[in-house]
């Protein structure tokens, strides 16, 4: 019979022991950025030899060349030559593995929840649980904002909507809702505040009303200039701006005024579709202007963690790269790649973690791990435990005990020594 933990669902017993003694590192934000698509591993973190998509033949293999960084004997593709160069503040987990391989929506809620959709439960977001543990760093702020389009995926599931995000598409105005009428001051806005105060006793605690009425109450105190002046990226130098690159750039820009101003947990979307047509989901042609979005991400990670360091918040500021799978090594009929879940690469960078360049290792087309192979389970949980969260505890559904991960070991590795 299997051991009590495992039949109750409350997740096996960790190898390291008693969570006291569990390394745990010392971040204090997260900077979650997605691919939506599926980042083609072998075209990026993790290259190997050439292939040929061209020939009739169409060779198994990197659709470019690889160059070295900053970490010895660890390479990247051509197109991530300024990433190359910052290599040692970053470590490509390049044997991140799962079985759902044929629908992007189950796939970007995997990575996003770290399970597979079950019955009748809504699991919370990678960043609500981030929310809901630390909360923000600065009350003035919330504590989980997502840079991209609203989904359920990034929601706060069962946790309710104390802990979900506030959202927004546009770099240049924030999010909207946000920003008063010049007339409406903080004094006439408390009055009106008070004139609801009789209705929201009589609304029934634990009820959707109430949950209802919290996220009203949470817009309403971060509405204003104090809250919006996060988002005037014109505050920054001419410099500074440019240094991040177009439009993704900036997002990632605002990720980061947002986390020094106490925002926990950043989700910055990167679906720029129309630099190639299919955005990181690179079947048949799409595969031609690949490289536009590889570049793109460069010159934004690149300065992103630059940026970081130069003001101090590298070691405390987690960055994610995240994707729903990679490709496989084989061109399809028309050059491109389908879906792959059997290995792929996501990113750790800064965060106070010993970093490695790449952790990992996949076999000569980079389909399956040689070693050291890490669930999705895994991920969030070396997520959780760098921001100081303990990965083997419980959250709370209702009165249902819900293991924080589906039963998922950190990378010691990558772990502060204690």
């Amino acid at each position: 019979m299997a051991p009590l933990a495992i039949r109750l669902g409350l997740g096996a017993q960790s190898s390291f022991g008693s969570v006291a003694n569990f390394p745990k590192g010392n971040a204090e934000h997260c900077i979650f950025i997605w691919l939506g698509g599926g980042m083609s591993q072998i075209d990026t973190f993790d290259p190997k030899e050439l292939g040929d998509n061209r020939s009739s033949s169409k060779k198994a293999g990197s659709f470019y060349p690889s160059i070295e960084t900053s970490v010895p004997n660890v390479r990247v593709c051509e197109h991530l030559k300024n990433t190359a160069k910052v290599m040692e503040h970053v470590t490509a987990v390049r044997t991140v593995q799962h079985k759902v391989i044929d629908e992007h929506a189950f796939a970007t809620n995997l990575v996003h929840t770290g399970r597979m959709i079950s019955g009748n439960a809504v699991y919370p977001s990678i960043g609500s649980i981030i929310a809901h543990e630390r909360g923000a760093a600065d009350p003035s702020v919330p504590a989980y904002i997502l840079v991209g389009y609203p989904n359920v995926s990034r929601g706060p599931g069962f946790l309710g909507t104390k802990d979900g995000f506030v959202y927004l598409v546009d770099t240049k105005t924030g999010p909207n809702g946000f920003t008063r009428p010049a007339d409406v001051t903080d004094e006439r806005m408390a009055r009106r505040q008070k004139l609801l105060d009789p209705m929201r006793a009589e609304i029934p605690p634990n009820s959707a009303l109430a949950s209802y009425d919290e996220a009203q109450k949470e817009a309403l105190r971060l509405a204003g200039p104090k809250f919006m002046r996060h988002f005037n990226l014109e505050d920054e130098t001419t410099t500074t701006r440019e240094s991040y690159g177009g439009e993704f750039g900036q997002r990632c820009l605002t990720a980061r005024r947002l986390v020094q101003a106490g925002v926990r947990f950043v989700e910055v979307s990167h679906n720029l579709n129309f630099l190639n047509g299919s955005g990181w989901d690179i079947h048949n042609e799409g595969i031609r202007n690949q490289h536009l979005l590889i570049q793109e991400l460069d010159t934004a990670l690149a300065g992103l963690l630059s940026d970081l360091k130069r003001t101090g918040m590298l070691d405390k500021t987690l960055v994610v790269i995240g994707t729903e799978f990679g490709r496989p090594a084989e061109f399809d009929g028309k050059g491109g790649r389908g879906h792959q879940g059997t290995a792929f690469s996501m990113v750790l960078a800064g965060g106070g973690l010993r970093h490695t360049g790449a952790y990992g290792t996949t076999d000569e087309l980079a389909k399956k791990p040689v070693d050291k192979p890490v669930s999705i389970a895994d991920f969030h949980a070396t997520v959780l435990a760098a921001l100081g969260i303990d990965p083997k505890k419980d959250l709370m559904d209702g009165s249902r005990p819900v293991p924080i991960t589906d039963q998922g070991t950190p990378i010691a590795e990558l772990l502060p020594q204690s």
